[in-house]
């Protein structure tokens, strides 16, 4: 089984123990139960991982001998997910699956037929709940590298982002191919961008703009699926098909 990732800064990481204090040390000490001698990986996640041995174990914390260190390149080509708002906590959900899957970027996007709205005060919870949604699934994951969870995007900033990539793609149920057949970019530039659409379906006004953005429509197969399972879905087509699983 593969070590545990605790989360640190990148300065701490030079040093050859480092005392893993606060939220992640009491993570370790109390609710992970980390032990002397036991092996651990931390991570500034931004790709630099050190391997370490538990040398102490505190009430809140735990201190880490670095055994080697190693600095994971980013993935190529970077994927992209522009993500309709969901209803309730399917949102949430959404980030939790798609950071597993190894999404790079996720960008809640505001689309016209969504249910949920982000306003106020609220934008800001909802927006840290994505956040830490994220943090903690790369954890999970045993990621070197956190997802970016961006600010809240309307449809003039998906057209940009997809006017941008390499490739944009919108999710659609009259898209004229598969998503598993389309060309794919080499990697080295911006990267892939896909769309996935509110409950409520894509309008035809936005559907202009990403067409007129250079984004293609694809299928992702004969099932229509819901708006926080097609993201982790479309980005299993990609990792396989882009070598990156």
């Amino acid at each position: 089984m593969t070590p545990p990732v605790f989360l640190v800064g990148t300065a701490a990481l030079a040093a050859d123990r480092v005392t893993v204090d606060g939220p992640e040390g009491h993570h370790a000490a109390v609710v992970r139960r980390i032990r002397e001698g036991e092996t651990v990986d931390l991570s500034d996640g931004l790709g630099l991982r050190a391997r370490c041995t538990v040398s102490a174990v505190g009430r809140d914390h735990v201190v880490c001998t670095v055994v080697e260190r190693r600095e994971e390149p980013a993935p190529r080509p970077r994927l992209t997910v522009v993500q309709a708002l969901p209803k309730g906590d399917r949102g949430e959900l959404a980030v939790e699956m798609m950071t597993e899957a190894g999404v790079d970027t996720i960008v809640p996007w505001a689309a016209e037929r969504s249910v949920t709205r982000w306003k106020g005060d609220r934008a800001a919870k909802a927006l840290a709940k994505w956040r830490a949604t994220a943090r903690e699934s790369a954890k999970q994951a045993r990621r070197g590298r956190l997802p970016l969870v961006e600010d809240l995007a309307d449809r003039s900033a998906v057209a940009g982002l997809l006017a941008g990539a390499d490739l944009g793609v919108v999710l659609h149920e009259e898209g004229a191919g598969r998503l598993a057949e389309l060309d794919l970019p080499s990697g080295d530039g911006p990267g892939i961008v896909v769309v996935v659409g509110p409950e409520g379906g894509f309008s035809d006004a936005e559907l202009d703009a990403f067409t007129a953005a250079g984004a293609v429509r694809a299928l992702l197969g004969p099932s229509v699926l819901r708006t926080s399972t097609a993201g982790v879905a479309a980005l299993a087509v990609l990792q396989a098909r882009t070598g990156r699983w």
